[in-house]
């Protein structure tokens, strides 16, 4: 890490890792900026209620089908969950984490978010990971994740949103916290990170929130058709790049592929040399997006 000639957001997922990246942080505070948020891959794991017994809160979110084959795949998977942790003490962590980092340091939510193509594996941590027919219901997964985003915007922190498959739903959601929280929520910056909506989808979504942010990366986005044409359909100020990457050795290189392909997109020169007064070259016009998104002006 002290070889790292940049600094990285890492994000958390589960309520394993909330700590780990907390201690990452604190071990290196001039390389990483911790995010601190349950993704929705891992809000099967969340109960909505308290006291609930295990098998009971996962049958409800997977046996709604009692097909044979359906019962037959739940108790495989069965053994492989943890006990169900509550959404009062995931929100209780994540304000305890907030709470431990420097004042001067970023608030950043992340990864939270809504996936409807998500399918629930066997054993997560297995090699090859085999996959079970259950998704998670979207209103459980929607229920989590707009807990999470209430809280941020009490604690001004800004939001990267993992969106998959889910555009309509999306919307609907961030539509129902900007009436519900007004100026308070144009004030707190939310980042669709790799994002894979269509250009209109994408256009829409920005035009009804000023603080709605865009994110590509090719480790996902490479082979998307709307690669290119999300690039050129986002406000120029409301896009950032990211490497998307779970290998720290390769986030460099991830970023610099995806730069070049903004530049090419957007006509933004690459720097040969830093001139801090020089404003129009792509990495200064990203690093002010950046800056803007965890350092948010308007807050």
């Amino acid at each position: 890490m002290q070889q790292l000639a940049h600094r990285v957001c890492a994000m958390s997922t589960n309520h394993q890792d909330q700590r780990l990246v907390r201690e990452l942080a604190q071990k290196y505070p001039e390389k990483i900026i911790p995010a601190f948020g349950y993704h929705p891959w891992f809000s099967h794991f969340i109960s909505l209620t308290h006291n609930v017994e295990k098998r009971v809160h996962y049958e409800k979110l997977f046996l709604k089908n009692t097909s044979l084959d359906s019962i037959t795949d739940f108790e495989d998977l069965l053994p492989h969950l943890p006990d169900p942790i509550t959404l009062d003490s995931v929100l209780e962590d994540l304000r305890t984490n907030f709470a431990s980092l420097p004042a001067d340091s970023p608030r950043v939510l992340g990864e939270v978010g809504l996936d409807s193509i998500f399918r629930v594996p066997h054993d997560y941590h297995a090699s090859p990971r085999t996959l079970t027919p259950f998704t998670i219901p979207l209103e459980h997964q929607l229920a989590v994740v707009e807990a999470q985003l209430d809280l941020a915007v009490e604690l001004g922190a800004a939001v990267s949103f993992h969106s998959v498959k889910c555009p309509e739903a999306t919307s609907t959601l961030l539509l129902r916290l900007k009436q519900r929280h007004g100026d308070q929520w144009n004030r707190t910056r939310i980042d669709i990170h790799s994002c894979s909506m269509s250009p209109d989808s994408l256009k829409q979504l920005q035009r009804a929130h000023r603080n709605c942010l865009m994110s590509i990366s090719t480790t996902i986005n490479a082979k998307s058709r709307h690669l290119r044409p999300l690039i050129a359909a986002c406000a120029p100020d409301r896009l950032l790049i990211e490497s998307d990457y779970n290998n720290i050795d390769n986030s460099t290189a991830q970023c610099l592929e995806i730069l070049n392909i903004v530049s090419e997109v957007r006509g933004w020169p690459i720097e040969t040399e830093w001139v801090e007064s020089e404003t129009e070259g792509a990495v200064h016009r990203l690093e002010a997006n950046w800056e803007a998104f965890v350092r948010n002006p308007d807050a």
